[in-house]
């Protein structure tokens, strides 16, 4: 396993070492041991969640201020533009993100800890993203960041006009969001 620090250090980009030959190939998707041992994370999931989007589906930015979610993202069907922000008000990182382009493909993983707003766009005809949770779904807690706000101003790389959800539509500037301290 790879382990490659972003610009903001606490999240990470993983890539998992790969068998293949003319059959095809396997890897291990999770292994709770190698994941600690490359990362020095001492994280327990608790959540499964799979999500299937078509091009242009912008999902985010996401976070949950009680029960915040660390995640670890992966991609098993087509492509996605996949983005952190650091949302912690006390970090030096405060308002900055980082992206990455994760797809079936290139088998890479993004881990987004907790403290973190996260969303992606996809970038192909659909994509299934898959990630793992360190605390469980809780929409009561659940605030969302808008994928346009200027301030952010990430370069979303989209062909047309976004589809969002009502909840995506509806989300605040980061200057007017409930954040973490």
């Amino acid at each position: 396993m790879k382990v490659t620090r972003t610009s903001l250090p606490e999240v990470l980009v993983i890539e998992p070492q790969v068998f293949g030959d003319d059959r095809g190939f396997f890897y291990e998707s999770y292994n709770e041991r190698a994941f600690a041992e490359a990362t020095a994370l001492k994280v327990r999931f608790v959540q499964d969640n799979h999500s299937r989007s078509a091009r242009n589906v912008l999902r985010g930015l996401h976070y949950q201020l009680r029960q915040p979610q660390g995640k670890l993202v992966r991609v098993t069907g087509g492509e996605i533009y996949d983005v952190a922000v650091d949302i912690r008000r006390s970090s030096p990182s405060f308002g900055k993100w980082t992206a990455v382009v994760l797809s079936a493909a290139n088998r890479k993983m993004y881990w987004v800890p907790a403290g973190f707003a996260h969303g992606f766009l996809v970038t192909s005809d659909y994509a299934e993203v898959q990630y793992k949770t360190t605390d469980y779904y809780a929409p009561e807690h659940e605030r969302c960041i808008a994928w346009s706000d200027r301030d952010l101003a990430i370069p979303w790389p989209l062909q047309g006009e976004p589809v969002l959800s009502r909840k995506d539509q509806s989300g605040l500037p980061l200057k007017q969001a409930e954040l973490f301290p």
